[in-house]
């Protein structure tokens, strides 16, 4: 097997020849949108027939899309640290939620912010300490933020926003729905107050100040939804009364007690879902898709407004998300699980001039994302990054993926009972890793077996190979050896001699 490293060290060693930064003139300014928990089949230029995604499909009928992108973690903090820093979670060690930046590494908006450019951040991010102050140190130079939780409305300036300008403020605007409408997710929250419209709103404003400045901008626009709960305002909560979705398969329990325990344990956590009400299924992702609409309005405003700025021509716009959602795929709800629905991402690429418009079936990665905006920008990718740029062609051979959830497992909060060589509440050690091929998945959980899926027979991961194929097992799991040695090699074997 050829590591991917080797490529990596390759190409960090020859960034020296070409280190210079490209005249700020000739740099493209950069939009990322991100939308949180957006399913791969989630969109009408991936296949879906039943969905209603206009702006989007436009925009990637002229871009690069991605078919084969993987996030590095299925939950919100590991997924996005790494997307920004392009390095796995293992080592940049934001491995669960809520943990604090460390700083150690910086993120794309600081590498942007040092090389000239003007940075900006409205919505999400989710990082921790959860402020506007700390956004900033970061590389932000604008913040306007929303996590979109209730433990961080006090941080949340659209909740500031919101309570000014809202005549019925007092109204929940996470959950709080009209009752006898056909759709029971109706939001109770008028359209132009909710977050998803703030958030557009915020970023076309910010956008207009950005392309106004003389220096090129990077955004960083990032939304909350189709994250649960899956209330929609009117109108989009009857856009899709009467459409019949088709809902992932129905399973037992004696299904879900053959997974391996950890997998359990997420399935069956707080109260299980897995028995869900087929009729309110189908509402949930009625509701769920109308989110997803609502959310492409927005990126379609976002586009014409960054057409009025004269400045889109220029601008490398990347549209991401930062995994997806079980919605019941396999009994679960939400994230957290190696399925293809949680670590099988949407991700199109628009820059004119600089990357060609097509499809790319490649396996990638989420870190390989900050490395290609480096390089289209002329900044030099840090020795540490441990993406690679896609910009000059070729993928991987495989992609990988890990997740530690103690707070998931323990159906606890932000502390968790875990004790060196003891484990967590039965399971000894959480820590999972999934390595994926065009063909093959492996799913390891030390101690607790794992799962083995053949995705070009079984695309839909219900086949557990791992008893039967002790072979490719093996296999697989020298990948996640090697990968696990290997990852982080510039860091533990770097130029520190001074003799």
């Amino acid at each position: 097997m050829a590591l991917f490293m080797d490529d990596f060290s390759r190409r960090v060693f020859l960034q020296s020849a070409t280190a210079a930064q490209a005249p700020v003139a000739a740099r493209p300014n950069v939009l990322v949108i991100m939308f949180d928990q957006w399913r791969f089949d989630c969109l009408g230029a991936n296949g879906n027939p039943l969905i209603k995604t206009p702006n989007l499909d436009r925009l990637a009928a002229r871009s690069l899309r991605c078919t084969n992108t993987f996030v590095q973690a299925p939950v919100c903090v590991p997924s996005r640290i790494s997307y920004l820093t392009g390095r796995y979670p293992h080592c940049h060690k934001n491995r669960v939620n809520y943990t604090p930046y460390r700083g150690a590494e910086p993120m794309l908006q600081s590498l942007l912010q040092g090389a000239g450019y003007k940075t900006g951040s409205v919505g999400k991010l989710h990082f921790w300490p959860g402020t506007n102050a700390h956004a900033r140190t970061t590389g932000f130079d604008m913040v306007q933020l929303d996590d979109g939780i209730p433990r961080t409305d006090k941080f949340s300036d659209y909740v500031t926003w919101r309570r000014r300008n809202d005549p019925q403020a007092q109204l929940v605007h996470y959950n709080e729905t009209e009752k006898g409408q056909g759709n029971p997710f109706r939001a109770k929250i008028d359209r132009q107050y909710t977050p998803t419209a703030w958030t557009g709103l915020e970023t076309r404003r910010m956008l207009r100040e950005l392309a106004g400045g003389a220096a090129p901008f990077f955004l960083f626009s990032s939304f909350f939804k189709p994250h649960a709960p899956y209330t929609v305002p009117a109108p989009f909560d009857s856009l899709y009364n009467g459409v019949e979705i088709p809902l992932p398969r129905a399973v037992d329990l004696a299904y879900i007690r053959s997974l391996p325990q950890p997998v359990q344990r997420m399935i069956l956590r707080f109260k299980p879902a897995y028995d869900t009400d087929r009729a309110l299924l189908q509402w949930m992702w009625r509701s769920y898709y109308a989110g997803v609409t609502m959310l492409d309005e927005e990126a379609g405003l976002i586009l014409d407004e960054l057409e009025k700025t004269g400045k889109a021509d220029n601008t490398a716009v990347f549209v991401l998300s930062d995994h997806g959602d079980q919605m019941l795929e396999h009994g679960l709800f939400g994230k957290n699980v190696f399925f293809e629905d949680s670590v099988r991402v949407p991700m199109l690429v628009h820059a004119p001039g600089r990357v060609a418009a097509g499809v790319r079936t490649e396996l990638t990665e989420a870190i390989d994302v900050l490395p290609t905006i480096l390089e289209m920008c002329g900044v030099a990718v840090p020795e540490h990054v441990q993406g690679q740029s896609f910009l000059r062609g070729g993928g991987r051979e495989m992609v990988f993926c890990e997740n530690i959830m103690p707070e998931v497992i323990t159906n606890g909060g932000t502390g968790y009972p875990w004790a060196p060589g003891k484990g967590i509440d039965g399971i000894r050690h959480p820590d999972a890793k999934m390595v994926r091929t065009e063909r093959w998945k492996l799913n390891y959980y030390p101690g607790n077996g794992g799962e083995l899926y053949d995705l070009a027979n079984d695309p839909g991961e219900w086949n557990n190979l791992y008893a039967k194929e002790p072979g490719r097992v093996a296999e697989l799991k020298g990948a996640l050896l090697d990968w696990m040695a290997t990852a982080d090699e510039n860091g533990q074997i770097a130029r520190h001699w001074e003799i």
